[in-house]
Order: C-alpha cells, then sequence, then structure tokens
C-alpha cells in the first residue's frame, strides 16, 4: 500500500509541526522553504508558551489548553529524535496584580481555573515577598503565579523539529515542485497571497521586535508585566518583547520603539538593569483576519491546505494544529474549531 505524498510549503512553525504529525502518521513529507528553517517569525527569540485567562472559556481557549497540556511529551519526542534542545520548560509565569479590581479578578481566575483547567494546571494569586528579586514590581504586593504556561527558544525548537523530521525519513529543502497534498503554512506572505487569490482581505502582517539579554535564571519562570514577555531561556539568556506594529517600512530592522521595550522592561523587573544585550531582533508575525489561526481545506482546491496565522500563539497552538491538520489531510477526519475554519474567515 503506497504511502501517501505530503508537501508542506513554509518551515516555520505551523508548516513544521504539520509535517511532523503527517510524517508520524506514516505519510511521505516534503518541507520546504526558500528562506530555510524559522527564516520568518518562527525564527525570533521569545518563546512564550502563555494560555488565555481562564473565564468566557470557549473552544480557542478549550484548544489552546489542549495544545500547552500536549507541549510536554510532544517537545520530549522532538529532543529525543533530533538530538537537540528545543528549550522547552513548563516553568510557570508570574504577573503583577495592579489594583484592587485587579485583584479581586485575579481571585475569581483562581476559581475558575481549578475547574476550567482540570487539575492539569492552576492559577495561584500570592503575595510577592515571597518570591525574592525575581517577583515583577507590582503595587499592590501581590501575583499572579500560573503552572500551564511554558517557555521554549523558538529558533532552537525549529531547528530541532526540522532535524526530527529529517531524521525519520521526511526532507526539508529551499526548492522543490509540489507532489501530493498540499499545505500552505507561508506566514503573512501567504495571508497576503490568499487575500490576492479569494479578493478579500484574509490577513495581514504585524511587526515585533525583541532583545535577548546575557541573564541566567534557567529555572525561573517566565514574567507578565506591562504587557511585556520576559522569557528566562534554558542557555543562559533572556528575551524580552515585544512590540506590535501594524505600520511598517523595513520588517527586519529595530529601531527606538525596542529601546522604550528595555527601558519598560527593566522598570517592570529591576533584575535585569545591566544585562548586556545579545541581539536585536525583528520580524512580521502573521495575524488572520479574525485574529484565530487559519485552518482548513483551501477553498479554491481539495487537495490544498492552509495552515496560517499563528500570531503570538503560534508555538503553544503548534502540537494540537500538527494533529488537527493531519487528522484532516490523511483521515478525512475534521476536528477543526469553527473559530479557526478558513470558511469563517471568508465570513
Amino acid at each position: 500500500m503506497s504511502r501517501p505524498e505530503v508537501t508542506v510549503f513554509g518551515a516555520g512553525i505551523f508548516g513544521l509541526s504539520v509535517a511532523w504529525s503527517c510524517l508520524q502518521r506514516g505519510a511521505q513529507v516534503t518541507v520546504v522553504d526558500p528562506g530555510g528553517v524559522g527564516a520568518g517569525s518562527s525564527g525570533g527569540i521569545v518563546g512564550a508558551l502563555a494560555p488565555h485567562t481562564p473565564e468566557n472559556w470557549n473552544e480557542k481557549k478549550q484548544f489552546q489548553f489542549e495544545s500547552l497540556i500536549m507541549a510536554e511529551a510532544y517537545w520530549r519526542e522532538v529532543a529525543k529524535v533530533s538530538g537537540q534542545n528545543p528549550g522547552y520548560g513548563r516553568l510557570g509565569r508570574l504577573q503583577p496584580v495592579l489594583d484592587d479590581h485587579g485583584l479581586e479578578l485575579a481571585r475569581k481566575r483562581e476559581v475558575s481555573a481549578r475547574e476550567l483547567w482540570q487539575g492539569q494546571a492552576g492559577w495561584f494569586v500570592e503575595h510577592a515577598e515571597g518570591l525574592g528579586d525575581w517577583a515583577p514590581a507590582s503595587p499592590t504586593g501581590w501575583v499572579i503565579r500560573d503552572t500551564l504556561s511554558a517557555r521554549l527558544h523558538p529558533r532552537q525548537a525549529c531547528a530541532a523539529l526540522a532535524t526530527a523530521i529529517k531524521r525519520q525519513g521526511g526532507v526539508v529543502v529551499t526548492g522543490g515542485a509540489a507532489r501530493g497534498f498540499v499545505v500552505e503554512a507561508t506566514g503573512y506572505a501567504g495571508l497576503l497571497s490568499l487575500s490576492d487569490d479569494l479578493g478579500r482581505t484574509m490577513g495581514n502582517g504585524v511587526k515585533g521586535q525583541a532583545l535577548l539579554l546575557e541573564y541566567a535564571a534557567p529555572e525561573r519562570p517566565q514574567l507578565f508585566a506591562d504587557a511585556l514577555h520576559i522569557i528566562p531561556h534554558a542557555d543562559g539568556t533572556v528575551a524580552v518583547g515585544s512590540t506590535s506594529e501594524r505600520g511598517w517600512e523595513a520588517p527586519a530592522s529595530t529601531d527606538a520603539q525596542l529601546e522604550a521595550v528595555h527601558a519598560r522592561a527593566v522598570a517592570a523587573f529591576p533584575v535585569l538593569q545591566g544585562a548586556p544585550v545579545l541581539e536585536r531582533w525583528a520580524g512580521v508575525r502573521p495575524r488572520a483576519r479574525t485574529r484565530a489561526p487559519l485552518l482548513g481545506r483551501h477553498p479554491m482546491a481539495s487537495d490544498r491546505f492552509i495552515a496560517n496565522g499563528g500570531f503570538k500563539i503560534g508555538f503553544g497552538m503548534a502540537p494540537k494544529v500538527g494533529e488537527v491538520m493531519a487528522d484532516l489531510i490523511l483521515g478525512g477526519v475534521d476536528t477543526i474549531p469553527d473559530a479557526f475554519r478558513v470558511e469563517t474567515a471568508l465570513g
């Protein structure tokens, strides 16, 4: 019995995760990206795998929750097969509580998390004084600690996933023709191309800037303060990001907006004062019109599929995205949430 062929265009996190899931189910898989692995926004440095708040539950939050729970075993297997460290660690997250209203809301969420997170993770309100210098500055003295958030290093994770694909018999190349089923996972450029094909806006790109500091805290939780993600990586660095820029001219350049991010990070987390800057990074992330991932069959061809729009949450969603896309492509089983469907974005 012949193995189905799948060609994935795009070697970012969505393309690689779909390729990995299809490969594990016995398909012949080729990943094609002229820029190489992680050439777009997936080759960044931040890597916050953070959940939505445990309230007003919906299918998007449930999908993300299931993916975050899957992630530990998923990345462990990738590391085992590839022999490379994706930098994954489920170490939780701390956030400051800014005022009395925020404290009341945080305590309500503490209760709802017990039900919605099914005992597999928790959301706790704790006093900052017990956390030492790792606590974010909090005007109330209280912080939120959740145990669902995780981190990985995006660039390292993509490299490990690509190596795992190749070691399992898949092919990762910079050029080649489509064969068999085709998956388009080509980031913001793909959203613009799809918009042109369909004659309506399906999404666009939002630029982000981030920086990498030399500061070793590999077993510490990530922080979220002043709308910034502060992520301690396993390799002795801390990533800080990012901006969200709808208008931009140079997609890969950094500017004064990043310097403002740096200043805000130090103000929210004084222990970072004086940490050397190792890298400044900028890239354009794919944002679908619906702000949810865009998954499913291409509206113009039954053997073509779309996996795009992982704006800010792509790495956290990736394990589950790969699973549901492989179900659809190879088995014809469609379990994609309505909010993620291409036809939903079409309206």
